[in-house]
């Protein structure tokens, strides 16, 4: 397969936020990032994002943001961070600043998958914030592992593929309402990124049947 040389800012659908290339995201609504590169794919997303960011971590762990590492993607003086005490603070924070709708990007990192009553509150406050505020905001959750929050307009796992003098990684598309599960290997190379289709891994058609068997039930 022909592997795409990406440029940021080539163009940004009305309807949609630019993830990376032809990918997007719908605004005013929750998704989920998971596996070892999730913060990074945020960050990527990020790149073709104008204004501040929210980003909302657990306060009582150690894992957090380096400027050193979010300066090759963006300018981390962008990013405000919130560090709730109480596990239940997470989701209520994302909440509140979509609901404001005052920045374009909120990020939560949690210790696992949310269930689908917060994400549908979620969905709820983003669109509000659309309405009502000044930016129509886009909800990201970072889960470890595999992920699996209920309700989520769409899930992508990430994973390191780096070698010696390669720096890449394998992205899929797991879950989204309007679009097929897809994978893409995605390298970077003085500061440019190319992507190249790949055929779906056996876990994201798994999780996909997943959520197959989940609506019909």
């Amino acid at each position: 397969m022909s592997t795409q040389h990406l440029s940021r800012r080539s163009h940004r659908p009305k309807s949609g936020q630019v993830l990376i290339g032809d990918l997007t995201l719908t605004r005013a609504r929750a998704h989920e990032f998971c596996g070892a590169a999730r913060r990074t794919l945020a960050l990527i997303l990020a790149q073709d994002m104008d204004g501040d960011i929210y980003w909302i971590r657990p306060g009582w762990g150690h894992d957090h943001l380096h400027a050193e590492g979010v300066v090759d993607f963006i300018n981390p003086g962008r990013i405000t961070t919130v560090a709730p005490k109480r596990p239940e603070d997470l989701l209520w924070c994302m909440e509140e600043i979509l609901r404001a709708g005052c920045v374009p990007l909120v990020v939560c990192e949690l210790p696992g998958p949310a269930h689908m009553t917060p994400v549908r509150r979620l969905h709820l406050a983003a669109e509000t914030g659309a309405r009502e505020g000044s930016q129509i905001p886009l909800g990201l959750l970072l889960t470890p592992g595999n992920g699996g929050s209920q309700g989520v307009e769409s899930r992508w796992h990430m994973a390191p593929r780096h070698a010696a003098d390669v720096t890449r990684w394998h992205l899929e598309r797991r879950r989204d309402r309007m679009a097929p599960v897809a994978a893409w290997e995605l390298q970077r190379a003085k500061g440019r990124f190319s992507m190249r289709a790949l055929a779906a891994s056996v876990d994201a058609q798994h999780y996909k049947a997943d959520t197959a068997q989940v609506r019909a039930h």
